[in-house]
């Protein structure tokens, strides 16, 4: 199940489910931990004797965001009970609080009494044995820990704060939990529980009849009870209201930072973009790491998830984010790059949120031959992204602290894990790491990152590097250019794969060819990159109403046909957007921007009704697959938007660039 919501702070993210109910909760890293591990963390009513959770089939929910913030805008609708909640969550921009909001409507001609109830169904960090949930009468409030993770949990209506409470003991033995002592409308206050756990509490209001109450519930999390109970502290005497009012400002003014030129996008790929923005801020780990997803539903499928931060990802997300005007906060990805950096000068395949290396498939040994599991493209990529960076912002200090930790032990790395007879990098693994060989997209990586290493090497002065930099990088376009383009094809090829001594051509039609001009092997009108961009856009399109573009030919990845010929592969977001940028790139008046339009537009129009995009679609339905969001194709949404509004200015003669102007609507 995707989460269509989610929000955050760096620190502490929190996922929705479509019934808006909490799924996972992240802490104190964004992927790491998971104190909820994909269980629900319900909201019930009860009214007139009658109880309903939030994901009773009959609620009618409509869920979105507040426009261009991290607040969230739920209506939630049950007409068999006569009741209409409109909520709005949100996580406190700073301190590690969430503050949730609830209008409860009564749609009937009756005065009622109305108990809300809240389950807290944690398993911290990511375990249940050993959590203790707790009454504390200090401060009236629930509190569950283990060792140094604390949860409280609080709210508030117009007649009070908790109305019930209680504790109990979950899916152990022959006890499911203390939501089951909900369904009658009454808590039992037990007081403390230890174990495998859960908590309960509840709010009573009464509402007029056709009338609304609103009622406030905050959860603050830390590492002891001192600070859950002085956030607790903060919340209350700041008031809720004005706390989620302050958290809609500021994400509203982070997110339009810079007054922008929109060009003539539609209402939907502009609010799109804001959205993309604001859940790459929310993937975003506050040390660094750019996770990839944190969708934890993909467990089922092998009992591990995406909550890694891979280097490429987070290079290609860096290198988006920064062309969008948020280069700063992009500084902490490439720190985090030189703190993990192996001494031999190259990044591994996944690290998590907190530097360590991450769980991986790829072998130190193959067929009693030992190999680097690694995907170099990975190495290679923060070195391409830091120099776009560099050049669309000139901010030179950030490149010099990172030239002697980051960008020589890169290069050097790069330059020497070279094959001499074929001039092309040595063998490694795939981006969609699925295979082993010598890849297009890598060797174009590659090049770009050997090319960037260079630029900085002219750019401190350290000339012979540059030179060698330089002949490395010409090394490996002459490779791409004799070994990986295929005349008869009139396209570049995938890539290499041995087979016993020999290196056999992998033809298979491949999306990320776009890599050879993306990287700069080549420009984009060149020939041989225009054949296979058109190959790619004629061969990968889905042939039914859905659309977009497959990664490559026969995809098994969430396969769901075998009509390879009609659906080579389920539309991926950004595979389709990698064709729309090779048009702007080649566009030569606005009537040829049409049709990279067109795929933002698609893009916007498959995204869910919250703005979030995940990885690919079903090919017939447009259901989503696989995890939501994923922060590479928001990040690629952002950056063919970029891209667009630049190549539209261009062909307008528009001389202005107000992505690099403060927004005046602040400073007044």
């Amino acid at each position: 199940m995707p989460r269509p919501l989610v929000i955050g702070n760096g620190k502490l993210l929190i996922n929705f489910d479509y019934t808006a109910q909490i799924r996972d909760i992240y802490f104190p890293y964004v992927g790491q931990l998971n104190h909820v591990c994909g269980y629900k963390n319900a909201l019930g009513v009860w009214t007139e004797d009658q109880f309903r959770w939030l994901d009773d089939p009959a609620w009618e929910i409509r869920f979105g965001y507040e426009p261009a913030t991290l607040v969230t805008n739920v209506e939630a609708t049950h007409t068999g009970l006569g009741i209409r909640f409109v909520i709005k969550d949100g996580v406190h921009q700073r301190e590690n609080i969430y503050i949730k909001r609830i209008e409860v409507q009564n749609l009937t001609d009756r005065q009622r009494e109305v108990r809300l109830f809240f389950n807290h169904d944690l398993m911290i960090s990511e375990s249940e044995v050993g959590d203790t949930a707790v009454y504390y009468p200090e401060n009236h409030t629930v509190f569950h820990y283990k060792k140094d993770v604390y949860f409280m949990f609080n709210g508030s209506t117009a007649s009070g704060g908790i109305y019930e409470y209680t504790t109990g003991i979950k899916r152990f033995g022959d006890a499911e939990g203390t939501w089951k002592d909900a369904e009658d409308g009454r808590l039992m206050g037990n007081a403390i529980s230890q174990g495998s756990v859960d908590s309960t509490i509840s709010f009573k209001l009464i509402l007029p009849a056709n009338g609304e109450q609103v009622m406030y519930y905050w959860m603050t999390v830390g590492t002891n009870l001192d600070e859950v109970k002085q956030l607790n502290d903060y919340v209350v005497h700041s008031q809720p209201e004005a706390l989620l009012h302050r958290i809609r400002i500021y994400w509203n003014r982070w997110v339009n930072k810079t007054r922008r030129d929109y060009a003539d996008l539609p209402e939907a790929v502009i609010r799109l973009f804001q959205t993309s923005l604001l859940i790459v801020r929310t993937q975003t780990d506050q040390g660094g790491a750019i996770v990839a997803a944190n969708d934890s539903d993909i467990l089922q499928y092998n009992r591990d998830h995406y909550s890694y931060m891979w280097p490429r990802d987070g290079a290609l997300v860096a290198y988006a984010m920064g062309l969008a005007g948020y280069n700063s906060m992009m500084s902490a990805f490439y720190k985090f790059c030189t703190k993990v950096l192996a001494s031999d000068g190259y990044l591994a395949h996944k690290y998590n949120p907190d530097g360590t290396i991450g769980s991986s498939w790829h072998p130190f040994i193959q067929d009693g031959q030992p190999r680097l599991p690694i995907q170099e493209d990975e190495t290679a990529l923060v070195l391409f992204a830091l120099w776009q960076d560099f050049s669309a912002h000139g901010e030179i200090e950030l490149a010099q602290s990172l030239y002697g930790t980051l960008i020589r032990p890169a290069a050097s790395f790069l330059e020497k894990f070279i094959d001499p007879a074929l001039g092309l990098p040595n063998p490694s693994y795939d981006l969609w790491e699925e295979r082993y060989g010598i890849f297009t997209f890598t060797a174009s990586a590659v090049y770009g990152g050997l090319t960037a290493a260079a630029g900085f090497a002219h750019l401190f002065g350290d000339d012979l590097r540059c030179r060698e930099y330089q002949q490395a990088a010409g090394t490996i376009k002459e490779g791409i250019l004799k070994h990986l383009y295929s005349p008869h094809l009139g396209r570049f090829i995938r890539g290499l794969v041995q087979n016993g001594s020999q290196w056999v051509a992998d033809e298979t039609l491949e999306s990320s060819l776009f890599g050879v001009f993306e990287f700069g092997v080549l420009p984009p009108d060149d020939p041989r990159v225009a054949s296979t961009m058109q190959q790619i856009a004629n061969g990968l399109c889905i042939k039914t109403e859905i659309g977009g573009i497959a990664r490559y030919t026969n995809d098994y990845y969430f396969r769901q046909t075998s009509d390879i010929a009609n659906v080579p592969g389920n539309p991926w977001v950004i595979c389709t957007l990698w064709v729309a940028e090779w048009e702007i790139a080649i566009a030569g008046s606005l009537e040829q921007l049409e049709k990279p339009r067109r795929a933002l537009e698609w893009a916007a129009s498959r995204a869910l009704d919250s703005g979030v995009l995940p990885e690919q679609f079903h090919p017939y339905d447009g259901s989503p697959l696989s995890v939501a969001p994923l922060t590479w194709s928001h990040s690629t949404f952002v950056l063919t938007v970029v891209k667009y509004m630049k190549k539209y200015r261009k062909l307008s003669g528009r001389e202005e660039d107000p992505e690099d102007m403060p927004n005046p609507d602040f400073l007044q």
